[in-house]
């Protein structure tokens, strides 16, 4: 996916320079496009747990509306962090309901958080009774703003490129240290060289980016949601329930319990995205987010999430949804018409989706392949067989005779 990712963006560039048009990875041009993914992304990645937990949820971008108008609606009353925590606690609401329904009632998840999705959607209708819910002015509104309304510059990062390529070489050095030869392998030699060259162009090439606010959060939020899944018992526990539920159960893993705290995990991080979406414009519509739940799905299955469970990563589907960004981005500046975007879209989620069922299928025979026993070789001639004591002595004696 990174490498992707890196032929789209060369591509957008050079159609960019070949048109006259300003530079694709200008600081302004990428801090825009992590600045339009962050929300997308906050919700992919929880998203994508579900996923691996072998559940999916239809229903986060009207969770997201209704957070947002949760917030707004009680802003003035509550205070800002009342109005916060109970957005927060109505998406985890919702996202409980959808998981003991799926889990203790048995009913299939898509049923379950489709009709979710449109009771939660009417819900938001009667709660801004069908017109747009602004935040006023006050001291809550400015607390609210200032949520979202923070700026950071980054280091100069081809210097944290090259602090990143050296962590690299010594996590590698480190884990081959006992091997003869270990420290000296390409594994290693390539990106300590290539840290050093980065290093030494460092002063020379500058290039900051200005980042906002949520773009901060998905940087952390995806450090954290990536740590526990990779290295944690939490992490192989919901691998373990999206793989094989059964074989989960009876190796003492409370089933039921991770994957319908998977879906509350879900429904906060919605509500999240929809307190964020409100920080920014203040208001919301009643029509906010819809189809919101489709980009996140495609972006998770962009980046190679199974429908299925108990395959897929955070990193990989936040990959994805830079990938979606990217696009919409690059038809924009080079002024595609908007009857284009979807076609290629559509185009670019069904050949990633195609790619990783062919290479899923091939690595499986792989495997079954590598598991057959070989086939016998020629066996040696059987023994010739020694007869008992008793019949050796008759034998000898007719031999003598």
């Amino acid at each position: 996916m990174v490498y992707a990712l890196a032929i789209l963006v060369t591509i957008l560039s050079v159609a960019a320079a070949s048109t006259g048009r300003p530079s694709y990875v200008s600081p302004t041009n990428v801090s825009n496009i992590l600045d339009q993914t962050a929300l997308l992304g906050i919700v992919v990645i929880t998203s994508t747990i579900v996923l691996i937990s072998g559940n999916f949820d239809l229903s986060v971008g009207s969770v997201a509306a209704l957070g947002a108008a949760v917030c707004l609606a009680t802003l003035p009353s509550l205070g800002f962090w009342g109005a916060f925590l109970l957005a927060l606690a109505a998406g985890a609401g919702v996202g409980l309901f959808n998981g003991i329904v799926v889990q203790f009632v048995g009913i299939n998840a898509f049923i379950v958080t489709l009709g979710t999705l449109t009771a939660v959607r009417g819900l938001v209708l009667i709660l801004t009774d069908g017109r747009t819910v602004t935040a006023g002015e006050g001291a809550a509104r400015d607390a609210l703003r200032a949520l979202d309304d923070g700026r950071f510059v980054t280091p100069n990062l081809y210097l944290v490129v090259a602090l990143a390529l050296f962590a690299v070489a010594g996590v590698r050095a480190w884990l081959v240290r006992r091997k003869p030869g270990g420290w000296t392998t390409p594994a290693v030699l390539a990106p300590a060289l290539a840290g050093l060259v980065v290093a030494a162009l460092s002063p020379v090439l500058i290039f900051t980016v200005e980042l906002t606010e949520r773009a901060v959060y998905l940087f952390v939020f995806v450090a954290l949601a990536g740590l526990v899944m990779r290295y944690t018992a939490v992490g192989r526990r919901l691998y373990a329930c999206g793989g094989n539920a059964e074989a989960a159960r009876l190796s003492g893993i409370s089933v039921n319990r991770y994957k319908v705290v998977a879906f509350t995990l879900n429904g906060t991080a919605a509500a999240l995205v929809g307190v964020l979406f409100a920080s920014r414009l203040g208001s919301i519509n009643p029509t906010g987010l819809s189809g919101f739940e489709l980009t996140a799905l495609a972006a998770a299955i962009l980046g190679g999430t199974s429908l299925f469970g108990g395959l897929g990563s955070v990193v990989k589907s936040l990959v994805g949804a830079l990938i979606l960004v990217t696009l919409a981005n690059g038809f924009n500046i080079l002024n595609l018409g908007a009857n284009f975007q979807g076609l290629i879209e559509g185009t670019v989620l069904i050949t990633a989706a195609g790619m990783y069922t062919i290479a899923l299928r091939r690595q499986q025979s792989s495997r079954i392949g590598s598991h057959e026993e070989p086939a016998p070789a020629d066996l040696p001639p059987p023994p010739t067989l020694v007869p008992a004591a008793p019949e050796l002595a008759a034998v000898r004696r007719e031999e003598h005779q």
